[in-house]
């Protein structure tokens, strides 16, 4: 039996071509900075999004905690939507790190209100002031939900009047930007810094970007050794990461139309889905006792992840046509087993 995996796209493998990249990179010291497909992947990203400079780290939670560290002085606050992953998924690590505490807004589908945003920013002597605004697109836990350019753009503008810098979780921006149909770049403009993640929907097996202007890099070089996150011949990982900018987006709007398939199935069964928050790769059904319902499918061949109440299923580059009319049909099975 095949099994059909839906936990997250994080579970690709990397497509032959990456290997062989991976396996003919030039590669250096990168602690060194003498790594030349690193400095070339950086490269790339930092145009690709519209800033200045890059950086290459091994995960997503370390460019989004060198970016808090960078915009944060101890005791400031960070306002971030409600579910948001540095709150949500990247365990303590603010507080532990960069020594700040989180406000979290409400924000449906993902998006705050510009006005509930600005009524949060703290200025007085008896609060934690506020030192940094971040959003995240998508939105994983609002059901990998996009933030439309205009509803940023108000956030940046609340931001700006309030002398705030910006901090935008592009985790998965590359399925926002499809989503939209629109370059990456648009989403990350206005932003101060942006982390994207190349082992997420782009196929990459490690890796983050943290782009920035370049006046932050040196600051941000030492934040990243701090952490461990120092390389030797990342180039390795380098050079699938410039692969999947180049041609991951490619298989991204196929992704969609797979999730957009499942929610599809899931509501004709009668499974509870908010098919509004269906815009990307993601798919939450709200089914009775989560945790026992995914352990029938991994039974049944399917995996996916139970978050609280919900289920949650993603796809990805690595499932076939056929395996999400497969799916459906074990989730239907796996829904009348008592």
């Amino acid at each position: 039996m095949r099994i059909i995996d839906l936990r997250s796209d994080t579970v690709t493998k990397p497509t032959p071509a990456m290997r062989r990249a991976m396996a003919e990179a030039e590669v250096g010291d990168d602690v060194y900075s003498e790594d030349p497909t690193v400095h070339r992947l950086e490269a790339l990203a930092a145009e690709m999004l519209g800033l200045e400079a890059g950086l290459f780290m091994p995960s997503g939670t370390m460019t989004n905690q060198v970016a808090l560290m960078l915009h944060l002085q101890r005791g400031q606050e960070v306002i971030a939507p409600k579910g948001a992953h540095i709150y949500e998924y990247e365990p303590g690590s603010l507080s532990v790190l960069a020594g700040g505490v989180i406000r979290l807004v409400e924000a449906p589908y993902g998006v705050p209100d510009p006005e509930a945003v600005r009524s949060a920013i703290h200025t007085s002597p008896h609060q934690a002031p506020t030192g940094l605004i971040a959003l995240e697109n998508t939105h994983n836990s609002a059901g990998g939900t996009v933030v439309p350019l205009e509803a940023g753009r108000a956030i940046q503008q609340v931001a700006e009047e309030a002398g705030l810098p910006t901090h935008l979780d592009g985790a998965r921006l590359f399925n926002a930007a499809t989503a939209l149909g629109v370059a990456p770049a648009e989403l990350a403009k206005g932003f101060r810094t942006v982390s994207i993640c190349l082992s997420k929907g782009l196929g990459a097996p490690v890796g983050s970007v943290l782009l920035m202007p370049k006046d932050y890099r040196a600051e941000a070089w030492r934040y990243r050794k701090m952490l461990g996150g120092g390389m030797r011949q990342a180039g390795v990982l380098a050079a699938a990461g410039i692969l999947a900018l180049t041609e991951g987006p490619k298989g991204l709007a196929r992704d969609h139309q797979m999730a957009r398939a499942l929610a599809e199935g899931l509501l004709r069964m009668h499974v509870e889905v908010d098919l509004n928050s269906v815009q990307t790769n993601m798919v939450y059904a709200h089914v009775p006792r989560a945790a026992d319902f995914v352990e029938r499918l991994r039974q049944a061949g399917v995996l996916a992840n139970a978050m609280g109440s919900r289920v949650r299923f993603v796809t990805h580059r690595d499932l076939a046509d056929e395996d999400i009319p497969a799916a459906l049909e074990r989730i239907e099975s796996a829904l009348h087993v008592v």
